[in-house]
């Protein structure tokens, strides 16, 4: 099965351009599915606040530390992704790029199982691993967003970005009810959110089930992104690696150049910065100061990031059609607003208040999430989750919109470089500002400057 596009009138040869099948589009969604458990486990609700509980001296400490982390491999990315992307360009190729990439991740995160808890002298070598494995996940999503022109017509990108989101989302959920109902258990209790012993023996003391997220991640991606290799078609090879090299990097520094002529462009990748900055350290940081404000253990996290990723489905698979109807810079606009407004009540919410009027706090040993401020919580992490899958799924399509056809790994590259150029910064700044006031509230609150900065930017961009 195949789908055509004939050109416009204006081109001179009116070509028709031939999609691939189903099958490699399919195969081409499952990227996400493969590599969303990365995100779900790993830095937001399981593997993060696990190392900010057990294995930092403190929680401040910990979300001070994964932030910092966080922003070195942030740096790195944002050096590094508009160079490969220039250069995939040249050389035609993408499969190789997101194999080695890959590679990185599956080793960077199944070396995560060293974080036992209690000792500080692993801290350097499991952040080093969790540096690597951000490095090779956002490198390989770089590559296989730089497939997309190729799979479907301009106008079903909005769709295809936003069914990539929330497959992506569904795979997240299904990871954290295989580690949650069989993995991971109460220290105090021996048992799983199902009541069932850990699965192959995993001691719930030592918080085996916490750590062995990391070979599971490693895992799952390496089932769930072969069929893509196997399935969806590459671009062909254009030139040697030696002559990409020299070729990618001209370009680049012809696109750089011409930044200033392509003003939309310019704006949408600075606004992109911005208020990127602000979703990645909001999702890195959630679940961390979740367990800070309100001593949640890792089953009541992974059971919000359950809740939150389903939200996220519904909002990314939503969010696709949206985009088509209406356009993508809306889309953005809309989660941008809703974002803004979730995380400046979020600031107001502690263990016995809400928006500053007082509330009964959870009863210690409770059912889940009994407290007022704890179900507050859940519904403003619903509207994050909802809003997160399609703001980023139409951050990607509106690139397509904007960017030359001919460098869009080149300027996906771009796109990565200013999701990350600055990612450190907002890691930094939560970092340092919790440590200087031990305060994890205080840390968060400079994301309301993010999404801000990056609506009035938006407010300038022309599709």
């Amino acid at each position: 099965m195949t789908a055509t596009l004939q050109t416009g009138a204006g081109d001179a040869k009116a070509a028709t351009k031939v999609y691939p099948g189903r099958a490699a589009v399919i195969s081409w969604i499952f990227f996400d599915w493969a590599a969303q458990p990365y995100f779900t486990l790993i830095t937001t609700f399981v593997f993060a606040p696990y190392f900010a509980s057990f294995v930092a001296p403190d929680a401040a400490s910990g979300q001070a530390l994964w932030g910092f982390a966080t922003a070195a491999a942030g740096l790195a990315i944002a050096l590094l992704s508009p160079v490969l992307g220039a250069i995939a360009d040249a050389s035609g190729r993408r499969k190789p790029w997101i194999a080695v990439f890959g590679a990185l991740l599956v080793i960077g995160s199944s070396a995560m199982w060293i974080g036992v808890p209690g000792n500080p002298d692993i801290i350097p070598a499991l952040l080093l691993a969790y540096a690597i494995a951000s490095v090779g996940v956002e490198f390989a999503t770089v590559f296989n967003n730089a497939m997309m022109p190729t799979l479907v017509p301009p106008d079903r990108i909005g769709r295809l970005s936003g069914t990539g989101w929330a497959t992506g989302y569904v795979g997240g959920i299904l990871s954290l009810v295989l580690v949650l109902g069989f993995l991971a258990a109460n220290a105090e209790t021996g048992k799983t959110l199902f009541g069932f012993t850990p699965l192959f023996g995993l001691d719930p003391v030592m918080h085996e089930g916490d750590r062995i997220t990391g070979p599971l991640t490693g895992l799952w991606f390496i089932i769930f992104v072969t069929p893509m290799f196997l399935f969806t078609p590459d671009y062909p090879a254009k030139r040697p690696m030696r002559e990409a090299l020299g070729e990618g990097l001209r370009e680049l520094r012809e696109s750089f150049a011409g930044l200033p002529k392509q003003k939309s462009l310019a704006r949408f990748l600075l606004a992109n910065m911005i208020y990127t900055d602000g979703l990645v350290s909001l999702f890195a940081f959630g679940g961390i100061y979740a367990a800070g404000t309100f001593g949640w253990d890792t089953i009541r996290v992974g059971t919000f990031g359950i809740i939150l990723a389903v939200a996220g489905t519904f909002g990314g698979w939503i969010g696709g059609k949206l985009d088509d109807r209406f356009g993508p810079k809306r889309v953005i606009t809309g989660s941008l607003v809703i974002l803004l407004f979730a995380i400046v009540v979020i600031l107001t919410v502690n263990k016995d208040s809400i928006l500053f009027i007082p509330v009964a706090p959870p009863v210690p040993g409770g059912p889940l999430f009994a407290g007022a401020a704890e179900r507050a919580y859940i519904v403003l992490g619903c509207l994050i989750g909802a809003t997160g899958a399609p703001l980023q799924a139409a951050s990607r399509s509106l690139l397509i919109r904007l960017a030359p056809k001919d460098r869009i790994a080149q300027y996906f590259g771009l796109f990565a470089l200013t999701g990350k150029v600055t990612s450190f910064i907002g890691p930094l700044l939560i970092g340092a500002i919790t440590a200087a006031t031990a305060s994890q509230k205080a840390g968060m609150a400079v994301l309301v400057a993010f999404f801000v900065v990056g609506l009035m930017l938006l407010a300038k961009v022309r599709e």
